[in-house]
């Protein structure tokens, strides 16, 4: 039978593409759902922002009435202008392995993206940079963090074929945790706060966080990432989103600020329990019981896995072993947590700084992923 291809425009039809794209890794180990509401509020132009400065369209795929694909086309104006762009974003792209399946719904989002005037397919990635990006390439049989994306294998054939090229690539790592910070990086952040006239303050939750500093930490991350691939300014509703969807899931023990003499924000380190197991057991839905889940994840004492969701240091402040307080102020809970392995969420492959700051820890590069390009 063909292939029909059909616009999501219900909230009925909305959420078989977010159970379509859970569904189809039923049984696998390593991958890790999203939380079912929030994967539906991404697509609610009244609750996500980004939706604000891009233009999007919804597809999913039918054989004999069953669903056998889905894909998001998106067109972000505001990363567009910033880089001088014409791309057509392509994400949430998810198929049964059959090409022709994979051909109809990447030609129905090439066909949209050129009717917006734009020359070029982009993806996997998202709205923003905090969504997920990057086909999986290598890693497979490694857990999937929460924020992370995980793909089948059979994908990486289908997209070559179609003659989409690697633009970007990111590598992960996975860390043994160490007892304690590694006496030469602690010896290296005492020097670092003399030189530099920075220490790290701790906070007990986000209203306290936000109480004395605003949004200002989220100033560091676009001072940071500006360079980074298809990075975009955060608007001001887009701070305070995406401090509302993450921020109630974090352990603040984790959450390391640094700041100079005039107590401006000029770094953060951000790490939160690994949520992966929880959110396969409830298959991210959080009712009836899958809260429990999560919360007694988010709350554990101790836990085997962490997961490492990113080191921001202000660009003025770079080069200068900032970076070496966050590790120094995190190493201690990772012993009294009893955490063994740490995961990493993406790095550019070219980004060497952030690379760097895993060099005094035993670690290996386990995962890569890829963003690819095809001129439409």
């Amino acid at each position: 039978m063909s292939i029909v291809i059909k616009e999501v425009k219900s909230r009925c039809d909305l959420r078989k593409f977010v159970k379509f794209g859970i569904d189809l890794y039923e049984g696998n180990p390593y991958y890790c759902p999203p939380i079912f509401m929030d994967e539906m509020d991404t697509f609610n132009v009244k609750k996500n922002p980004a939706l604000e400065v891009s233009d999007f369209i919804i597809f999913m795929a039918y054989r004999d009435n069953k669903i056998v694909g889905r894909i998001v086309g998106i067109v972000n104006h505001r990363a567009n202008e910033a880089w001088k762009v014409k791309k057509c974003r392509f994400g949430w792209f998810d198929f049964i392995d059959d090409y022709e399946v994979f051909k109809a719904l990447i030609d129905a989002v090439a066909a949209w993206g050129k009717s917006k005037g734009m020359d070029c397919l982009n993806g996997p990635v998202g709205f923003t940079d905090f969504d997920k990006e990057g086909l999986l390439i290598e890693g497979f049989d490694y857990n999937a963090p929460m924020a992370s994306l995980y793909t089948h294998p059979y994908y990486i054939a289908h997209y070559e074929r179609y003659g989409l090229e690697k633009e970007a690539d990111w590598i992960e790592f996975q860390i043994q945790a160490p007892k304690d910070a590694p006496e030469r990086m602690k010896r290296i952040a005492e020097i670092v706060s003399k030189r530099s006239k920075v220490h790290t303050v701790k906070v007990k939750n986000a209203r306290e966080l936000t109480k004395r500093y605003g949004y200002t930490y989220f100033d560091v991350f676009d001072a940071a990432y500006q360079k980074l691939y298809n990075f975009q300014p955060l608007t001001q509703r887009q701070k305070e989103y995406y401090c509302k969807m993450f921020f109630p899931l974090l352990n603040f023990d984790f959450v390391t600020i640094v700041v100079n003499e005039d107590d401006q924000i000029v770094a953060v380190g951000v790490g939160m329990p690994s949520l992966s197991d929880a959110l396969r057991k409830c298959k991210g839905r959080l009712f009836p019981f899958g809260w429990y889940h999560i919360l007694k994840a988010l709350k554990a004492k101790k836990m085997t896995d962490f997961d490492l969701l990113l080191i921001a240091v202000r660009p003025d402040y770079q080069d200068k072993g900032v970076n070496s307080l966050v590790f120094a102020e995190m190493g201690p809970h990772f012993a009294d947590y009893e955490i063994q392995r740490v995961e990493t969420t993406s790095i550019l492959e070219t980004n060497s700084k952030n690379q760097a700051n895993f060099a005094d820890l035993d670690h290996i590069q386990h995962k890569r992923r890829r963003a690819y390009i095809k001129a439409i």
